[in-house]
């Protein structure tokens, strides 16, 4: 049997985004039937939903929350849409805010590539949007990104289509990527086993909080997300010495005056030897959040052989899975 590598998924990543583009249908439902949006997923079923809530911050009218839980918040009611996503449809965690959406008369739609998400959610007459199968959850993060802006777009009748078009584009000619990718791996030889600390600001929040997900799943290292201008009133505090850290700044540009903080603090670091890449950025919008989450994505498979772990195992996740389900109320 052939094993659907990273690296061969990342080569590919521009068919997620063109079956996308292939498949998505209309759900119909306009921004004024609800008062809130909720979007439910965990791991690499749940990242997706932060980024798209956040490339919506600045042009969704009502609230889109993001819950990585087992039970929705208490405002959840039939003014609620739910967007629910499980790639392999069997987490237990998504299948238990199912549960709790359907007893409050939410309006629900899910994302899965199948299982019991897939089989309650077609039993109950639900849009149900399909991924391919065959993949790991991390590697998935196309289809079910690209259909949730899809599905917040048509909320608000915005021409998503024509932007992922773009993106599909820009992701089938990706070899700057990967050689932005292999440029950041030597700029932080030899101390690619550091910890790694994304400073970013809110917009870059989710992208930075992915690549922070693919380092510890696919590198086995710890990383750690601040967010300016919060982490200018704390964690700069902590700066008076070099740190073992490997520090990547993110800056989407949104804001001049937090700009000014980046600069401030790199000073701050750069003053005591830290290590800091600085990732640069012209413009920010869609094109650029997908091109800064497949260059980390090739960052994170690159420091992974680069350590000598494999990055296709998840021991640890598999191991609380297991101890999960022997231990089922």
């Amino acid at each position: 049997m052939t094993i659907l590598t990273h690296e061969t998924a990342l080569n590919n990543f521009h068919e997620q985004v063109a079956y996308v583009l292939r498949n998505y249908a209309s759900h119909g439902r306009k921004v004024n039937e609800f008062d809130h949006v909720i979007i439910g997923g965990l791991g690499g079923s749940g990242i997706g939903g932060k980024i798209a809530r956040l490339a919506f911050y600045t042009s969704f009218p009502i609230p889109i929350e993001v819950i990585s839980e087992y039970k929705l918040p208490a405002f959840a009611n039939q003014r609620t849409l739910v967007i629910l996503n499980s790639y392999s449809g069997n987490t237990e965690e998504t299948l238990s805010m199912y549960a709790d959406a359907k007893s409050k008369g939410c309006t629900m739609m899910v994302l899965t590539s199948g299982g019991s998400l897939a089989e309650m959610a077609q039993k109950d007459g639900l849009p149900v949007y399909f991924s391919e199968a065959g993949f790991q959850p991390r590697m998935a993060l196309g289809y079910s990104l690209c259909t949730l802006l899809m599905i917040l777009a048509d909320l608000i009748e915005y021409d998503m289509g024509s932007q992922l078009e773009k993106v599909r584009v820009n992701l089938e000619n990706n070899k700057s990527m990967r050689f932005r990718a292999e440029e950041m791996l030597h700029y932080f030889m030899p101390h690619v086993h550091h910890k790694y600390v994304l400073i970013c600001d809110l917009a870059l929040e989710a992208v930075a909080t992915r690549f922070c997900q693919q380092i510890q799943e696919n590198a086995k290292g710890e990383a750690f997300v601040s967010i300016l201008p919060e982490a200018n009133h704390n964690m700069i505090e902590s700066y008076y010495s070099r740190h073992d850290t490997n520090f990547i700044l993110l800056n989407s540009g949104v804001n001049e005056r937090n700009t000014l903080r980046f600069h401030y603090l790199k000073k701050v670091l750069e003053q005591h030897g830290n290590k800091i890449f600085e990732y640069p950025l012209d413009h920010f919008g869609f094109a650029s959040i997908f091109e800064i989450i497949h260059t980390m994505d090739w960052l994170s498979i690159l420091i992974s052989n680069e350590k000598g772990v494999n990055n296709l195992v998840v021991e640890n996740i598999n191991g609380l899975k297991g101890f999960l389900e022997s231990n089922a109320s």
